[in-house]
């Protein structure tokens, strides 16, 4: 029984002195509330199963871990309203996605995940405001939105890394004004602008088309003139035969003509 009971306590013993860290989780070792060691750190461009996950051993009821994520985690950012330098009120919804490198740092400043997620959304808040407000409405519609993320990380970088935290990137999600009549007035603007331009294209379309029936016109007047000199006569019965065309044209026509009349040349047969 003696035995039973000690081994026992030496398998609980052993339980509380292994500690296993997933590969998707970074370990702080305290002793007595004091960090005194970290295990499977993240490192860059490091391979999975080359990490330092696996069982580590810790002094039982002396020391204790906190994990910590190592995935790259999202951050969602309130949607934040801007005014723009041609003075367009924007509201503005981003997000950013971030991960922690230096998860000791990170329990020394802010001691939680959730608190480095706050901090960094307060952060990168302000630098959007900030940033986004030196821009023209037209520029968060362009690509220069890009070179400007890329910007904004780069400053809240500076900022995370007293976190231990490191931003991998900073999107815009939307970029529009606010409902109501400024966002009406713009679609107005937008809508009076595109008819302006649909008028000017139909009145250049109309021009174009005008000086091609006119050259067409002209190139087809020059070819009859042509083609018709070489025989006056047939020219002559051509044009009665459009005339007669264009009288009788209805079919219940009726004129009232002497027999000799010029018109009528082309009933009576050429002599």
């Amino acid at each position: 029984m003696i035995a039973v009971i000690a081994l026992a306590i030496g398998l609980f013993i052993l339980s509380m002195s292994v500690l296993r860290v997933p590969e998707d989780r970074q370990a702080i070792i305290l002793q007595l509330g004091r960090p005194v060691a970290t295990v499977n750190t993240y490192k860059p461009n490091q391979l999975f199963g080359e990490t330092g996950a696996g069982l580590v051993l810790k002094t039982p009821f002396v020391q204790n871990a906190i994990f910590v994520d190592k995935r790259i985690r999202s951050l969602d950012i309130l949607p934040q309203t801007v005014l723009s330098t041609d003075q367009l009120r924007l509201v503005v919804d981003a997000y950013a996605r971030f991960r922690i490198v230096n998860p000791l740092k990170m329990y020394q400043t802010v001691r939680s995940e959730e608190r480095v997620a706050e901090e960094l959304s307060r952060i990168l808040s302000s630098r959007l405001r900030n940033e986004l407000g030196k821009q023209r409405f037209d520029a968060l519609l362009s690509p220069e939105r890009g070179q400007l993320m890329d910007s904004i990380q780069n400053a809240v970088n500076r900022s995370a890394n007293a976190y231990g935290a490191e931003i991998i990137d900073v999107r815009i999600k939307r970029a529009d004004l606010p409902p109501g009549t400024p966002l009406e007035a713009a679609f107005e603007r937008m809508r009076t602008a595109r008819q302006q331009e649909a008028l000017t294209i139909r009145a250049q379309g109309a021009k174009n088309a005008q000086i091609i029936r006119a050259e067409a016109d002209a190139q087809a007047a020059r070819v009859y003139a042509e083609s018709f000199g070489k025989d006056p006569q047939f020219y002559a019965f051509y044009r009665s035969m459009q005339a007669y065309r264009t009288s009788f044209n209805e079919g219940n026509s009726a004129m009232v003509l002497s027999p000799d009349n010029e018109f009528l040349r082309e009933f009576r047969g050429r002599r």
